[in-house]
């Protein structure tokens, strides 16, 4: 999940709950440090610990436990499907289970060094196994079957396992391959895709899936039209997944020391709590970019084929979109600065290629590529800001029942720190709310599904455009007193009917808006039986402001949980996160995916109340929130939702898949038939016609990129039966009161005002 953060530039003030920690750590003098990486390693331990005890809202005690826990999560982390290491490997590890507290304190390397050096030998010779295995046909009439559940498996106790095990994970995955490739030709190309999304396996290791999508994607219509043999079939299968898997382990190529031990870093830093992380220095220029929504750049996203750099995606209005000559599918060759010549990026690490594209505003870059023709061209891009439009909020008007109402979706908190006049969620949203109130909506739908949070800023400049002043959260750090962030401005920019959509993916700032909206009784908080549960603040703080004149070049950043923030009604969204006033089925309600599924979740707390008072305009309120309890309970369609819900818990727990064609082929049947009962999900529709606000027709007629994304969203939106919920309680809530000025009940110190 996103963050809630507050950024630390380099030349910001440090946190003050660890002021004094620029004195100390500017003893990280490198003058005279080698710039080898084992020396900026055990640099970075020495920052990440110090920085970890000093700012960390609950500081981890580096014992033996924390040793033991560090060691788990790594070797997870390095091997999750127990396919590289043998257990001897193992078992030579586990001699450090217990020292890694000492070796983290002491700038040990040994446990890194050892581990990576060994998975590099593993990683090698795996290569030599796949294609051994990928060189003779499958045998698809053996009964034998394959055990996914990798966190119970144990790791092999010799190479003959290690190859097996192999051997029937490739098979597993060019099985269902082949099994689909059968259907399509079976069926003259006619493959019903939304039952197939219906049916889909949750588990994400039910299928090898290094290979398993390429080998999807390749099963084309053209394969269709063309009668092949078993054979034919079967082989192509192998084929497809052998580039697949040359194609990953040609990323693993990419990757260097630098970034496993990245990951060790984070395995030490995930046992401070699972928001805590190290951000390496190319992670963290892709965090800036996630929060602010916008980079410096041509506007193209990279993908790595092979030794090849390919142009995956052109972002609407960007530079490279603009100029119309570059195009998805387009491999990159050479890239140069200007003027200068070109440098050959072919077999290059994409990050490498990525950051020669990047650039300042207003320079040059010249990319030669090979066009999807096949022909080679030059072609000079002018690099400008690139803002990643689907990061902004969006919004649409619907008609129902003879009245007009607003929907409004917020993909992310998003806000740019570097730029005080720049975009931010909070000045957004208010002018989406503008911008509705003068198309004369009668309502407004706030949509915050999946919004795993942001800024916290704009969570207050966002709540206090439907209240009219008030106090909206508590903070608390470690060993102060609580701070509360109130709005302070009287005008109220929404006073009519309101409904916040969440979800189980609702996270962070989501959740303290819903949280703030709900203790004021301001809207009807409407969606899963509760949200995400991340209760907690970080800080990214810049681990180069701790070090002068060094020559081991951008550490990175880290960030860290620095405080907990509360509801005004004192209790904490951490874990149990924000109940909804009207819950409604959700497919994946009973998987687990919230915070108090995670290791390492901090625990869930309560303050104090702060002084408010609940919003008074409201006195159909609570026959709304009876009403669509009402409507879900007699709903055949939400009814389906939940038994679809589980069904797909059930089939979760499923890791055993026979290798044997007819017995795969019948258990396949098997799935598809009882998915057939929830296929009225997918073609459900709620008869709404949804469409854009009059400025955005005007972008749309200049932009057909922008045009069908839009056309997409209103298409999904009319196939929404939880949005069009959440239009009837719009209904429900409609009284004279909303011509009305809003009131607010009187401030009652330190108490909530009951209705």
């Amino acid at each position: 999940m996103n963050t809630i953060i507050t950024f630390m530039k380099r030349n910001y003030k440090i946190l003050l709950g660890v002021t004094f920690l620029s004195l100390t750590l500017f003893a990280f003098r490198l003058n005279t440090v080698n710039t080898s990486d084992p020396e900026k390693d055990k640099l970075l331990i020495e920052l990440l610990t110090f920085v970890l005890e000093k700012g960390h809202y609950s500081p981890a005690t580096m014992d033996d436990e924390f040793s033991k826990g560090v060691y788990k999560d790594y070797i997870e982390a390095l091997d999750p499907s127990k396919r590289f290491f043998l257990q001897s490997d193992i078992d030579e590890f586990s001699k450090y289970e217990l020292e890694l507290d000492n070796q983290i304190q002491n700038k040990d390397l040994t446990f890194f060094d050892l581990t990576y050096t060994r998975l590099m030998q593993r990683m090698e010779e795996s290569k030599a196994i796949y294609k051994s295995v990928l060189s003779k046909p499958f045998d698809y009439k053996v009964d034998e079957s394959f055990n996914t559940n990798y966190e119970k498996m144990p790791y092999a106790k010799n190479a003959a396992e290690l190859n097996e095990r192999w051997r029937k994970q490739i098979k597993l995955s060019a099985l269902s391959s082949l099994v689909d490739r059968l259907e399509i030709q079976e069926n003259n190309g006619k493959v019903d895709k939304d039952l197939k999304d219906a049916a889909a396996p949750v588990n994400s290791e039910t299928v090898f899936q290094d290979n398993v999508a390429e080998t999807k994607k390749e099963t084309t219509a053209a394969d269709a039209g063309k009668v092949k043999s078993f054979e034919e079939l079967e082989k192509d299968t192998r084929e497809s997944s052998l580039k697949s898997l040359d194609e990953y382990f040609g990323f693993i190529k990419d990757l260097d020391r630098n970034d496993y031990f990245s990951v060790y870093l984070n395995t030490i830093t995930g046992r401070f709590d699972p928001h805590t992380n190290y951000l390496a220095p190319e992670e963290k220029e892709r965090f800036d970019v996630s929060i602010s929504g916008k980079l410096e750049g041509i506007g193209a996203r990279l993908q790595k084929k092979n030794d090849y750099t390919e142009i995956s995606e052109l972002i609407s209005g960007g530079p490279a979109w603009r100029g119309k000559q570059l195009e998805a599918g387009d491999v990159v060759i050479k890239v140069g600065q200007g003027n200068q010549q070109p440098v050959d990026v072919v077999g290059m690490r994409l990050d490498d290629v990525v950051k020669k594209i990047k650039g300042p505003k207003g320079t040059e870059v010249r990319l030669t590529v090979k066009k999807v023709d096949g022909t080679i061209k030059v072609i000079s891009i002018i690099r400008d800001i690139v803002e990643i439009e689907e990061t902004y909020a969006k919004s649409s008007v619907v008609e129902k029942n003879g009245l007009k109402y607003g929907v409004i979706y917020l993909p992310k908190f998003y806000i740019d720190f570097e730029n005080k006049d720049g975009r931010d969620a909070g000045k957004d949203i208010a002018l989406e709310v503008s911008r509705l109130k003068k198309e004369g909506v009668n309502g407004i739908v706030l949509d915050v599904r999946d919004d795993g949070g942001g800024s916290l800023s704009t969570v207050v400049d966002i709540a206090g455009l439907f209240i009219e002043e008030g106090p909206i959260v508590q903070i608390k750090s470690a060993g102060r007193r609580k701070e509360v962030l109130y709005d302070r401005d009287k005008k109220i920019e929404w006073d009519g009917p309101l409904v916040i959509m969440v979800n189980s993916f609702s996270a962070s700032a989501s959740e303290i808006l819903a949280a703030a909206i709900q203790d004021y009784k301001r809207g009807i908080i409407l969606g899963s039986k509760q949200t995400y549960g991340k209760g907690t603040v970080q800080n990214v703080i810049d681990l180069n402001q701790f070090v002068r004149s060094s020559s081991v070049g951008d550490l990175g950043a880290l960030k860290t949980t620095t405080q907990k923030f509360y509801r005004i009604n004192g209790g904490s969204t951490q874990l149990e996160g924000v109940s909804s006033d009207v819950i409604m089925p959700d497919r994946y309600a009973y998987l687990k995916m919230g915070e108090r599924d995670v290791h390492n979740a901090m625990p869930w707390d309560k303050i104090d109340p702060a002084q408010y008072g609940v919003w008074t305009n409201n006195n159909n309120f609570s026959q709304a929130i009876a009403n669509s309890k009402k409507r879900i309970a007699q709903n055949p369609q939400f009814q389906l939702v939940e038994d679809n819900a589980k069904w797909i818990d059930s089939r979760s727990q499923d890791y055993v898949y026979s290798l044997n064609i007819d017995k795969f082929r019948m258990a396949q049947k098997q799935i598809e038939e009882k998915a057939k009962k929830y296929k009225p999900l997918q073609n459900y529709k709620n008869n709404l016609k949804f469409s854009s606000l009059p400025y955005e027709y005007e972008a749309m007629n200049k932009d057909s990129v922008l045009k069908e994304k839009r056309d997409r969203w209103h298409e999904s939106l009319s196939k929404d039966i939880y949005v069009e919920e959440a239009l009837n309680v719009l209904d429900d809530l409609q009284s004279k009161a909303v011509t009305k000025k809003p009131m607010v009940a009187k401030l009652k110190s330190n108490k909530l005002v009951k209705s």
